[in-house]
């Protein structure tokens, strides 16, 4: 099961007041409902969205429903739940402002349909169980997507979106419109606002896993590159001393310049804080870390010299 399915079985068992409930039917049955004069026809893959849109339709209209099963056999092989409504359609599409009294469609839904932010939030909710999808957070990137046929729905969920500050963007796929949302904090932030708690503590939990190991990825990355450039500079500094060595001899040099040449050799993989604390250690004369670089400057300028001559 994935965690989508997750998060809309959690949102089923949600108990709402009857006005959020018309605003939840009234987004489900806008994106994904077919009209006739007579019916209309929902379907689903989700056997407990088909029965919750079947328990609202029941107790809110106090109407029969049909509800059929039928296996997919095109695709996943699935069973799709299809939901016939037959009695009170033209009531139904009215008050859930999908048509009007003339029987037009209603483009967006009357402000009365999403009145109070509770019921908003269940339009989403309703939109969520139509249209919505959500990557699991464990997978390589955050993603909660709807995905329209019409651009004027994907712009009013986002406006109702973004009335939350979750801000959510729009483009177009092949011939469809998807609102998205990447940042995992307001995917979060949705879950939460469409009371999934739930699916919330496993997102939340997964989160800080992933952003530790990510955490741990990167010091160990810095730690390598580290070491890296630590091999490479003291492999630079042997060489110098090598060619002063070959070339002239490592007697030419002043007490501090040979000591250091010495003690890298000795020491070919310490680091330069390291040398110095050697050095100092050893010789019971204090040294530093810049003090050391500049005496391996030196040493460098004198072995390019040498190789130039």
């Amino acid at each position: 099961m994935s965690f989508a399915t997750d998060v809309k079985n959690e949102i089923c068992e949600l108990k709402q007041s009857k006005t959020e409930n018309i605003a939840e039917l009234s987004a489900f049955i806008r994106n994904n409902g077919h009209f006739t004069k007579k019916e209309i026809l929902l379907y689903t893959e989700n056997m407990m969205i088909a029965k919750r849109i079947y328990s609202i339709v029941k107790n809110v209209y106090d109407v029969h429903c049909q509800m059929t099963t039928k296996q997919n056999v095109a695709f996943n092989k699935n069973n799709v739940y299809y939901i016939e409504i037959k009695d009170k359609v033209n009531l139904i599409l009215n008050d859930l402002s999908i048509f009007d009294s003339d029987k037009k469609f209603i483009e967006t839904p009357h402000n009365y349909i999403i009145d109070s932010e509770e019921e908003m939030k269940a339009y989403i909710r309703g939109t969520f169980l139509a249209k919505g999808s959500i990557n699991d957070p464990q997978t390589s990137q955050y993603h909660l997507e709807f995905l329209f046929d019409k651009k004027h729905e994907s712009v009013f969920l986002q406006r109702l979106l973004n009335h939350f500050d979750l801000n959510s963007k729009i483009i177009l796929r092949d011939t469809k419109y998807m609102v998205y949302l990447k940042e995992a904090d307001k995917i979060a932030d949705f879950l939460k606002m469409i009371k999934a708690y739930k699916a919330v503590l496993y997102y939340e939990s997964v989160r800080v896993v992933r952003e530790q190991k990510n955490i741990t990825n990167r010091l160990n990355n810095c730690e390598q590159a580290n070491t890296e450039k630590t091999i490479n500079t003291c492999n630079a500094q042997l060489k110098n001393i090598e060619t002063i060595k070959e070339k002239v001899g490592l007697d030419i040099l002043d007490d501090k310049l040979r000591l250091v040449a010495e003690y890298r050799q000795k020491y070919p993989e310490s680091s330069l804080v390291e040398l110095s604390e050697i050095i100092s250690l050893e010789t019971d004369t204090k040294i530093t870390k810049s003090g050391l670089n500049h005496r391996f400057r030196k040493l460098k300028e004198l072995a390019d010299k040498l190789q130039n001559d």
